[in-house]
């Protein structure tokens, strides 16, 4: 094989790994893991309690690879632009991270990102993401594009992981209003 046709042949492989869904471990039906993390609203440092979320309503969880990157930019927006749909059906939004968690601060405020909307929590060392098996394959230490909703018993009633951003709010907003029903 010609070496241009097998670069082809890997570009077009790791285009098609890229464009198609991950395949997240956690299952519905599963008991979601607890987790405390450091977090951000508005840039104000808090400590987040998945439990303490939970008495509250549903709660999604969603994973992400890293603050201020393209992908990530969006997600965030388009969380924080559906954000007042989730609080109709009383669901809590955590946006999770490894990446860049030095930069979760200004993130979280930002208005083109998260507004002050939501909160987004720092996982170093992708110890949460590992525990939700919902780490990014080619870069190690990073969090996946995985997104779960948890309902207020702590099992997991949906998951979808894509590293495409577009769907996850969608996806994760129809999951939580058919807890409803």
């Amino acid at each position: 094989m010609k070496p241009s046709t097998k670069l082809a042949t890997l570009a077009l492989l790791a285009g098609a790994a890229l464009a198609s869904p991950a395949i997240a471990a956690l299952k519905e039906g599963t008991q979601a893991p607890d987790f405390t993390a450091s977090a951000y609203l508005a840039g104000q440092p808090f400590t987040f309690k998945l439990a303490d979320a939970l008495k509250q309503g549903p709660v999604v969880v969603y994973f992400f690879p890293a603050a201020h990157t393209s992908g990530c930019n969006l997600e965030a927006h388009l969380f924080s632009v559906a954000i007042d749909k989730f609080k109709a059906q009383h669901a809590t939004v955590i946006g999770v991270t490894a990446g860049n968690t030095d930069q979760l601060a200004a993130f979280s405020k930002e208005t083109e990102h998260c507004s002050g909307k939501f909160p987004v929590a720092a996982d170093p060392g992708a110890a949460i993401a590992k525990r939700y098996d919902a780490l990014l394959p080619m870069r190690p230490g990073w969090s996946d594009r995985t997104s779960y909703v948890i309902a207020p018993s702590g099992k997991i009633t949906h998951v979808y992981s894509n590293l495409s951003p577009n769907k996850h709010v969608q996806e994760t907003l129809d999951a939580v209003k058919a807890l409803e029903k």
